[in-house]
C-alpha cells in the first residue's frame, strides 16, 4: 500500500483519539477554570443545565466561578453545581480557608460540621454536606458546591476530587 494511501487513515484515526481524549474536559461543561481544570461532572449536570463564568471581589479575595444551573419546574432556575476558585493573601492555609468560608456562607463555625476529604494531589482538604474546600497552595482556595442539595456526597467528593491543577508546580 502506498503512502498516500494509508497517511490519510492513520491521521484520521490520531485525529479522532486526539479528539475524543479530550472531549470531557473540553468546553464549558467542564475544563479550566482559573489555573485548575474541572475533569468530572455529576450526572445531574447534563442536557438540562446551563454553565456560566463569573469573577468578582469579596474581602480582598477574587474569585472566579463557574455555576451549572438548571430551570426549576413552575419557573426560575437553581445552581445544581458550583466550583469557585478563590486568590487571597488570608488564604495561607486550611484553617485560614475555613475562616474565611465560615463568614462567606455565613456558616455558624460551632455548628459546621466538616471531614477531612483526601485528595490525590495530597492537599488539605475539608468536606460537609454540601460543599467541599481545600488549599492547593498558599495564596490560592477551591471550593465545589452543591448549593441545591442535588448531586448526594458521593458525586459531590467525586466532582471535588476531579478538579486538578492545569500545571503543577
Amino acid at each position: 500500500m502506498s503512502l498516500t494511501r494509508w497517511a490519510p487513515a492513520a491521521l484520521a484515526v490520531v485525529l479522532a483519539l486526539v479528539l475524543t481524549a479530550a472531549a470531557p474536559a473540553a468546553g464549558t461543561r467542564g475544563g479550566p477554570l482559573d489555573g485548575f481544570t474541572v475533569t468530572h461532572l455529576p450526572e445531574q449536570v447534563g442536557a438540562q443545565t446551563s454553565a456560566a463564568d463569573f469573577t468578582y471581589e469579596w474581602e480582598d479575595v477574587a474569585f472566579t466561578s463557574r455555576a451549572w444551573e438548571q430551570a426549576k419546574e413552575g419557573g426560575g432556575f437553581q445552581v445544581v453545581l458550583q466550583v469557585l476558585v478563590m486568590r487571597g493573601d488570608e488564604f495561607v492555609d486550611l484553617d485560614a480557608v475555613r475562616s474565611f468560608l465560615t463568614r462567606y456562607h455565613e456558616r455558624d463555625p460551632e455548628t459546621w460540621e466538616l471531614t477531612d476529604l483526601t485528595r490525590d494531589d495530597g492537599a488539605p482538604a475539608l468536606h460537609g454536606d454540601r460543599e467541599a474546600f481545600w488549599t492547593p497552595g498558599e495564596g490560592v482556595a477551591v471550593e465545589v458546591r452543591d448549593t441545591s442539595g442535588l448531586l448526594g456526597r458521593e458525586e459531590l467528593l467525586a466532582t471535588a476530587r476531579g478538579v486538578v491543577e492545569e500545571n503543577p508546580a
